[in-house]
């Protein structure tokens, strides 16, 4: 078939790649002049089944009520009068019980698990250079307390597959020399052996870029969708800055503005945008650079080395769709960095980004057939879209193709679209 992707960011992407790899004519608009220009432009790099934990947790309503009068906690809402704020705020804290935690994480995890087996099946068909960092990460605990709750957490993810370690600070200055000199102010580390990290802009772009030449992908760079027109159970066409495109299929992955896309032509998608932050300073050959990903439990910061520079990311904020920031906002995420690498890269030299993320109350994407017998799904993905991206694209390319899909898709799927 002639298939239509709408978006490239790294979900757009790689259902691109198992899409055209099916032998299909693949055409993908976006509005940037490049591949992954959005939220993908500056993750925290991280893939990370040993960190699959869903946001909608039983702790979650108190944090953000804190939010609203405290400018220290990691999970914010800043309420406006958008009534799909307060619709998706509802929907999430339905959530927020420890039962539906559970469900979600086991959910969650299995897509995670399976996104990353995906990527090596991608790679070793078509390996790419993208600062790759295998080995695992480090997951820190100050307080011995919450190091104690975090291994007893850990249980529902290694009851799905993934391995997750408990080490004393000595052993974890072992598997990550960078901790060495901060080993006093640690309680705890959580290590997971098979996380990884890597630069998902960079790897976007080169996917791209194969697609192009191996695959025969055409991009449309630079092209904003206007309009969606359906007909019938049909879509019919995408009305585009630079005239309308038709396809056999389509495929929905812009992200955090797929539910404005989809409320056109009557689909209601419960996806609300949450904006991060991040900074990335350069590392200019420190030999005390961290060289494994990892997050400091007690500060919610994350980390990742990506070839001669640091990743940091932190915050999640409920806010709408502006990607504002001052440098105010990545104080907390640089001193923390800075007290635990003080030697780890030159932070006097921050670049910032906030970019948006495609939640969904349950914290799992939405993959599949929609109203229309030519339209599927895949977003959604929140803050584990370079995770969960290879995992999610070949599902909808299977389900495209009249494939059983690999894994259960429970919790993936939403019936009312």
């Amino acid at each position: 078939m002639k298939i239509l992707v709408l978006g490239s960011g790294i979900v757009g992407v790689t259902a691109a790649h198992f899409l055209a790899r099916d032998g299909h004519e693949v055409h993908v608009i976006d509005r940037q002049a490049l591949a992954a220009n959005e939220t993908s432009f500056s993750n925290a790099g991280m893939i990370a089944p040993g960190h699959a934990y869903p946001w909608s947790s039983p702790r979650a309503p108190k944090i953000l009520w804190r939010s609203l009068f405290r400018g220290d906690t990691s999970l914010k809402l800043k309420p406006s009068l958008d009534p799909y704020m307060w619709m998706w705020c509802l929907k999430f804290l339905a959530q927020c019980t420890a039962e539906k935690a559970a469900a979600n994480a086991r959910n969650k995890v299995r897509l995670c698990a399976y996104s990353q087996e995906s990527l090596q099946f991608l790679l070793d068909e078509t390996p790419i250079d993208y600062h790759r960092v295998t080995g695992g990460a480090v997951y820190l605990y100050r307080d011995p307390a919450l190091y104690e709750a975090g291994v007893k957490a850990t249980k529902i993810l290694t009851d799905n597959g993934v391995v997750l370690q408990p080490k004393t600070v000595d052993e974890a200055a072992r598997i990550e020399p960078a901790l060495e000199s901060v080993k006093s102010q640690l309680a705890g580390v959580i290590y997971s052996p098979r996380d990884e990290s890597g630069d998902c802009h960079l790897f976007a772009n080169k996917l791209a870029q194969h697609c192009t030449e191996k695959r025969g992908v055409t991009f449309h760079w630079s092209t904003a969708i206007e309009r969606i027109e359906a007909s019938g159970d049909r879509v019919e066409r995408v009305v585009t800055s630079k005239g309308a495109m038709t396809a056999d299929a389509y495929v929905l992955a812009t992200g955090s503005y797929a539910p404005i896309h989809a409320r056109s032509i009557g689909i209601s998608l419960p996806i609300y945008p949450v904006k991060g932050y991040a900074v990335t300073v350069p590392v200019d050959g420190r030999n005390r650079a961290p060289r494994l990903s990892g997050v400091d439990e007690q500060n919610l910061v994350a980390w990742s080395r990506l070839g001669d520079r640091l990743r940091l990311t932190a915050t999640a904020e409920i806010s709408g769709y502006g990607t504002d920031h001052k440098p105010g906002d990545f104080a907390h995420m640089l001193k923390t960095a800075q007290g635990l690498f003080p030697d780890g890269a030159d932070f006097a030299r921050p670049s910032y980004w906030a970019g948006l993320r495609p939640m969904t109350p349950e914290g799992t994407p939405i993959l599949g057939p929609a109203r229309y017998r030519n339209l599927w799904l895949n977003t959604g993905q929140g803050h584990m879209g370079w995770t969960m991206s290879f995992g999610s694209a070949r599902i909808v390319a299977d389900m495209i193709a009249g494939r059983k899909p690999a894994i259960d898709l429970t919790g993936l799927t939403y019936a009312n679209a």
